[in-house]
């Protein structure tokens, strides 16, 4: 009997009627699997998952060996924070659109027998420490597997930042703001951005302009032992935010510093295929690449 617990975190409106999880929880018991089903937001009603038992995620996390999310890449990312925390690898069923950062097709499941043998592969992505300096004392912290952008308030505006790498003066933006983005987020917002495409499995850190009244400057691919920081300048009372991997957004002051630097943390995603990021990314993306859907 395999006593491997896999925690099943399928998103209610990805998984409408929890189809694929039911078929996956099956499939996966079948093989020895202990399973458990959890949400992955706060406060999800528990009639959206079909009368499967809920069971609180931070709980389960302390003695889950794989996580498995049914989904966007938007769960993962959810997601990926806490899993990075307790060590849990993460294998993504996309129920999404684009899917960069999920394993599996929602008509893949069969290839979680893979799993059978517990003998498979595991990338490690780089993660970002986000922090925000007010005074010389820390009031925020966040870990992201994406990016960390820096940007204007709802109401669109110019925003002047001043970035520096290991305290050296490196670009000054007047635009909407700015993202470092991770190798796994250079396929994000920098890339609709303007940014470069990075491998995911790379370590570096993408600074990259949003809308910069700066037609010189582009974007920067800098080695992931650098500490960036930006400084706000000239802003006044205008809006700025700061939003880690789409989380909730922190409002910063004029005199505000944020920090991006490499974590010691990573997120482990399972390989169950052969796919590579270059076929990915030319079937998902590219003109042409991927069949019209109907």
């Amino acid at each position: 009997m395999n006593q491997k617990k896999i925690i099943l975190c399928p998103n209610p409106s990805r998984d409408k009627g929890m189809e694929a999880t039911g078929a996956a929880a099956a499939l996966l018991r079948e093989l020895g699997f202990q399973t458990v089903v959890c949400s992955p937001f706060r406060e999800q009603q528990p009639e959206l998952f079909g009368g499967m038992e809920v069971r609180p995620l931070t709980q389960e996390l302390r003695s889950g060996d794989l996580l498995i999310t049914f989904g966007g890449d938007g769960t993962i990312l959810h997601l990926a924070k806490l899993a990075a925390l307790h060590k849990i690898p993460v294998l993504g069923i996309n129920m999404g659109s684009l899917g960069f950062i999920a394993e599996l097709e929602a008509s893949e499941l069969e290839a979680l027998r893979r799993l059978r043998d517990w003998n498979f592969e595991m990338e490690s992505r780089m993660m970002l420490d986000v922090s925000v300096l007010r005074g010389g004392r820390q009031v925020y912290q966040n870990l992201g597997l994406n990016d960390a952008v820096v940007r204007e308030g709802p109401i669109s505006h110019v925003i002047h930042l001043s970035i520096a790498s290991d305290g050296h003066h490196l670009a000054d933006i007047a635009g909407d703001g700015v993202i470092i983005a991770t190798p796994t987020g250079s396929t994000a917002y920098s890339l609709s951005a303007g940014g470069p495409v990075v491998e995911p499995v790379a370590e570096a850190m993408v600074v990259c302009p949003i809308c910069t009244h700066n037609m010189r400057f582009s974007s920067y691919v800098l080695s992931p032992e650098h500490v960036l920081t930006i400084d706000l300048l000239r802003n006044g009372r205008k809006p700025v935010y700061l939003c880690v991997d789409e989380s909730r957004a922190f409002s910063l002051r004029p005199d505000d510093r944020v920090c991006v630097r490499k974590s010691k943390y990573v997120t482990k995603l399972v390989r169950l295929t052969e796919k590579s990021f270059c076929e990915i990314f030319t079937k998902k993306m590219l003109p042409g690449g991927q069949e019209d859907e109907k």
